[in-house]
C-alpha cells in the first residue's frame, strides 16, 4: 500500500485549482507571472515535505485532540497551504518560529517548489472516474488592503508557486463587507459546505491582509455500500448507541492489523484516493491516540494490506471549527503574533504587520455513496501602526471619593466618600 498522509485517514484530500484567481468585484491585483506548472522537484524534496507535513498533521492532531472530547475534523494540508503563504512574507526570527512550528525544513524556494508539485499532482483527477464519480479542488486568495504597498518579489511567490492574487478591500473604513466577500469566496470554492469562515467581528478595521485556503473533496466509493443503511450498535466511551450502519454484500476493502490496531482502505471513484480506517483495540483508544506519532501513523499508513474483505462502518455527518491562534504559539509559532516582534517584511518591506487572527474550520459526510468534505483557513494579517492602544484601566477596589458636578457651572453637586460600599 502507498504512503498515504493523515488527510486520507480523515478522507479529505486538496487539489489545486486553475492558477487564476476567482475575479472580484473588488478588482485582483496579481503579478505578471504566470503559474509555474512545471516546477522541478527532485524525489528526496517530494519525500521531505510529506514527512514534514506528516509531522505538523500529527502535531495538529494532539492539539486539537486535547481541546475537543468529541469528534473533530481538520484539513492539515489547508492549514500547511494558508501558512505557508505567510511564511513567505515572513523573515528572521519569525520565518525561523514558523519553519519550526510548521515542520518546513526544505530551504524557502525549495519548500514553496515543492508545495506547488503536491497541488498539481493532487489536482490530476484519475481518469477512470466519471465526471460526477469525483472531485478535488483547491484554491488560494489573498485580501490586502485598498493601497497598501506590497513587494513583487511576495506577489510572484504567491502568483508562480500558489495560483492567489491579492483582492483588495478597504477593509479601514469598510471591514463587514470585506467580510462578507471573503465569506463569499469560500462559500463558492467549499460549494456552500463552508458559508462562514470568518464570524461577525473578526474582520475588523486595523486588517491589512487576509490569507484563504479553500478545499473541496467529493468522491464516490469505488464499491459502493448496499442500500438501505441498517441500525447498528455503536460502542461509544459513554456507553452503546444505536447508529446508522453501513454494510455491503462485496469486498469493498483492502484489510490489515499491526500491534493494538486493524486497518482497512476503501478506494474511492478512480483509486486515486482512499479513505483509511484505524480501529484501536476495544478499551485502548484513548492511549493508542495519546502515543500517535508521525513515525507510527508513517507505519501504518504504509503497511501492505493482508486480505480484501468487507467493512461495515456507520455514515456520519459533523464539521469541526478550529481557532489555531493559540495551537500555533504552543507549538512555538509566537513572533509573528507578537507586535513587538513578529516580522513579516517579505510582504511590505517593513516591520508594520502581525498575525492577528488563524482560524479553520472542515466539515465532512459520509453515506453509502461515498464522501463530500471541504476544508478552509484563513489568516489575518493586521496593521501595527493601527492597533488601537488597550483603554486604561482603573480598579476601584478601596475607599474613594466622589464629587457629582455640574459641568457648565462647575458647581458640586454632590460629593462625598465610599469606605464600604453597600445598598
Amino acid at each position: 500500500m502507498k504512503s498515504l498522509s493523515i488527510l486520507a485517514l480523515l478522507s479529505i484530500a486538496s487539489s489545486l485549482a486553475c492558477s487564476g484567481s476567482a475575479s472580484s468585484s473588488k478588482g485582483e491585483l496579481r503579478s505578471s507571472l504566470s503559474r509555474n506548472l512545471t516546477p522541478v522537484v527532485d524525489s528526496a524534496d517530494a519525500a521531505q515535505l510529506a514527512k514534514d507535513n506528516l509531522a505538523f498533521a500529527c502535531d495538529l492532531h494532539a492539539r486539537l485532540r486535547a481541546g475537543n472530547t468529541g469528534n473533530f475534523i481538520f484539513s492539515q494540508t489547508s492549514i500547511s497551504l494558508a501558512l505557508a503563504m505567510l511564511y513567505g512574507g515572513a523573515a528572521g526570527d519569525t520565518a525561523a518560529q514558523m519553519a519550526t512550528a510548521l515542520h518546513f525544513t526544505l530551504s524557502a524556494d525549495r519548500l514553496h517548489s515543492a508545495f506547488n508539485a503536491l497541488d498539481l499532482a493532487l489536482a490530476q483527477a484519475p481518469s477512470s472516474a466519471g465526471a460526477d464519480a469525483f472531485e478535488l479542488q483547491l484554491a488560494n486568495s489573498t485580501w490586502v488592503q485598498k493601497g497598501l504597498h506590497y513587494l513583487p518579489a511576495y506577489l510572484d511567490l504567491l502568483a508562480t508557486n500558489y495560483g492567489a492574487g491579492l483582492f483588495t478591500e478597504d477593509f479601514a473604513t469598510a471591514p463587514e463587507t470585506a467580510r462578507l466577500d471573503i465569506n463569499q469566496w469560500v462559500s463558492d470554492e467549499t460549494k456552500q459546505m463552508i458559508a462562514q469562515l470568518f464570524g461577525p467581528g473578526t474582520i475588523d478595521s486595523v486588517v491589512r491582509l487576509v490569507l484563504v485556503n479553500a478545499v473541496y473533496f467529493h468522491g464516490a466509493w469505488s464499491v459502493p455500500f448496499s442500500s438501505p443503511t441498517t441500525t447498528g450498535i455503536f460502542h461509544a466511551p459513554a456507553g452503546d448507541v444505536s447508529v446508522p450502519m453501513m454494510t455491503n454484500s462485496k469486498t469493498n476493502a483492502e484489510l490489515w492489523s499491526g500491534p493494538g490496531y486493524k486497518a482497512a482502505s476503501l478506494d474511492y471513484a478512480g483509486g486515486t484516493t482512499s479513505m483509511i480506517l484505524v480501529v484501536p483495540d476495544a478499551g485502548a483508544f484513548d492511549s493508542f491516540e495519546e502515543g500517535l506519532s508521525a513515525s507510527s501513523l508513517g507505519d501504518i499508513l504504509s503497511s501492505a494490506s493482508l486480505s480484501s474483505g468487507v467493512v461495515t462502518m456507520p455514515s456520519f455527518k459533523f464539521d469541526t471549527a478550529s481557532p489555531l491562534g493559540d495551537i500555533l504559539k504552543d507549538l512555538g509559532m509566537t513572533y509573528a503574533f507578537d507586535p513587538s516582534l513578529a516580522d513579516l517584511s517579505g510582504i511590505d518591506g517593513q516591520r508594520d504587520l502581525c498575525v492577528g487572527l488563524a482560524i479553520h474550520k472542515a466539515v465532512i459526510s459520509v453515506d453509502e455513496k461515498g464522501t463530500t468534505a471541504s476544508a478552509a483557513t484563513g489568516v489575518t494579517v493586521v496593521g501595527l501602526s493601527l492597533d488601537p492602544q488597550p483603554p486604561a484601566v482603573l480598579v476601584v477596589d478601596r475607599p474613594f471619593l466622589f464629587f457629582i458636578r455640574h459641568n457648565p457651572t462647575g458647581a458640586i453637586v454632590f460629593q462625598g466618600r465610599v469606605v464600604a460600599p453597600s445598598r
